[in-house]
């Protein structure tokens, strides 16, 4: 960490620790010294319970079916679909349809979630050990239970919806045996649900079946684990920082587990101990008056220290996220440009007054000899720590090409906003895409990183070859908004006379219906 980092450390207040959830027990991961208590996985344990004693996860009855006989459609099975992974099943019917607790256990995500619209995760205990159910795809007044929420099997949790990456009015239904968002593994519903019940009750998000967990307790305190975090590797880092690291990477959406780890290799590679020239401590290479504006005691162990795990890596995220929240600011009123991951990283480093000074990223002098190359490096080491599709990214199948994965590979951004010469191969820049960057990203996607498009919808028309557009398939490349110098504007078939496209400033990536003007290739 840079000594003008230290000149420009934010100072937190009251106001900004609650925008960003610093307060109580929300900090702790369930791990020794949690003051909210933990999940504890020694043998006889049957629940969790709070530092009161209040229980907050009871071991599950019997699963239920999640939606009620003969409201749904089984449509889809659990595995590989369309060139990726299917991670659940789905469950086809009328939006407005009911949608069941499958198990006994409490909400620990309900709301806004990508590729999802909405979903709701349930943490419960069956057997002893944690699982997840995820329901998704609801419309916002279809999820009827809040975060924190304790649910019974059978409670009506939800109301089908049509919201996402969504071709039609569905429940997505998953089944995760150590947890959705703890980095656990999906498996088949339909191999736990075989014989289930169908639910009995109509019973609503009122119903005194369920019951909100203690206002004292953090979501944490009533599922097993941390919520969010779910992107960082397996492994990736030494196992005492790898709950610090998911739990920091879930303070704000802007930064992740794996953006942290890499950051922490860039500054100490992961090292303890360590002091630098400047007088930066730490794995996270804090400076000291920096760190008292961030740091907690957030293991719990009765003293705020630079040099505990748990400490300097959770004030790491929230720094991050109050650097994240300043250059969000500047890039929406113009006073900034440029990528914003790329920004956060450079705030971190040389600090954000640097980076508002230049507009962007800040050049000349150390800013091009020391930050910039530390923007890149930390850019670089991420790779190492992301865990494939944990934030919902597309896993394309090794090797392959298909036009249903390019439709998949841009359908994880609807509604993400247009931004003029926004995104290239890698995902969006600038916070956003334009026709041609959602095009250039979702071919290289799909062909399994193999075919690089230009840039330009003028140019991209000169790749593959011309089709009739009444035979444009999935993962064709429409074309329209023709003038002079060519097509003016580009998106992606998904048939049915549907593309998937970045239309114009103000608006955000979409389904539509082709143009009138449009004519088809073929890049595939």
């Amino acid at each position: 960490m840079s000594r003008r980092r230290e000149a420009v450390a934010l100072i937190v207040t009251a106001a900004t620790a609650a925008i960003l959830g610093l307060s109580g027990c929300t900090q702790q991961p369930v791990i020794p010294h949690n003051r909210c208590g933990g999940y504890s996985s020694s043998e006889g344990d049957d629940k969790t319970t709070s530092a009161t004693g209040n229980t907050e996860l009871k071991a599950s009855g019997p699963i239920t079916q999640p939606t009620k006989e003969g409201t749904t459609t089984f449509t889809s099975p659990f595995g590989p679909r369309w060139g990726t992974e299917h991670k659940g099943v789905d469950f086809a019917g009328p939006v407005g349809t009911p949608i069941y607790a499958a198990l006994d256990g409490v909400a620990v995500k309900a709301g806004p979630a990508s590729g999802f619209g909405n979903w709701i995760v349930l943490d419960s205990l069956v057997d002893g050990k944690p699982v997840s159910t995820v329901y998704g795809h609801m419309f916002d007044d279809g999820v009827l239970v809040t975060e924190g929420q304790q649910v019974k099997a059978g409670d009506h949790i939800a109301n089908i919806g049509n919201n996402g990456q969504s071709t039609g009015a569905h429940l997505h239904f998953e089944y995760w045996d150590g947890g959705r968002l703890q980095g656990g593994t999906a498996v088949d519903p339909m191999t736990k649900l075989g014989g289930a019940p169908s639910p009995a009750g109509e019973a609503g998000s009122d119903s005194p079946a369920i019951e909100l967990a203690a206002s004292s307790s953090s979501i944490d305190c009533g599922g097993f684990g941390v919520a969010g975090g779910g992107d960082l590797k397996a492994g990736s880092v030494p196992p005492e920082m790898e709950p610090w690291f998911r739990k920091a990477g879930s303070i704000c959406p802007q930064i992740k587990p794996s953006l942290l780890a890499a950051d922490a290799k860039a500054e100490a590679g992961l090292v303890r101990g360590l002091t630098s020239g400047s007088g930066a401590q730490g794995i996270t290479q804090f400076m000291p008056r920096t760190f008292a504006s961030y740091g907690q005691d957030d293991d719990g162990n009765g003293k705020i220290s630079i040099w505990d795990d748990g400490d300097a890596i959770m004030a790491q995220g929230r720094y991050f996220c109050a650097i994240a929240a300043k250059i969000d600011g500047w890039i929406a009123d113009g006073s900034v440009k440029g990528d914003p991951k790329s920004l956060y990283i450079a705030s971190y480093n040389a600090g954000e007054g640097a980076v508002k000074n230049a507009g962007g990223m800040p050049s000349g002098g150390d800013y091009t000899t020391q930050t910039q190359p530390y923007v890149a490096k930390v850019l670089a080491y991420e790779a190492e720590f992301a865990a494939p599709g944990g934030s919902g990214e597309l896993v394309v199948s090794p090797g392959s090409a298909s036009g249903s994965q390019v439709v998949e590979a841009a359908r994880q951004f609807l509604g993400t906003p247009y931004v003029w010469g926004g995104g290239n191969i890698n995902g969006t820049t600038g916070g956003g895409f334009d026709c041609s960057g959602l095009t250039s990203y979702a071919i290289y996607k799909g062909s399994g990183n193999k075919i690089t498009l230009p840039r330009t919808s003028e140019q991209q028309w000169n790749v593959g070859f011309e089709i009739p557009i009444d035979q444009a398939q999935a993962g064709d490349l429409v074309f329209g908004s023709w003038a002079g110098t060519g097509p003016g504007h580009v998106g992606i078939a998904i048939g049915g006379g549907q593309m998937v496209h970045a239309p114009t400033t103000g608006d955000v990536v979409k389904q539509a219906p082709l143009q009138s003007d449009m004519k088809a290739r073929r890049v595939l």
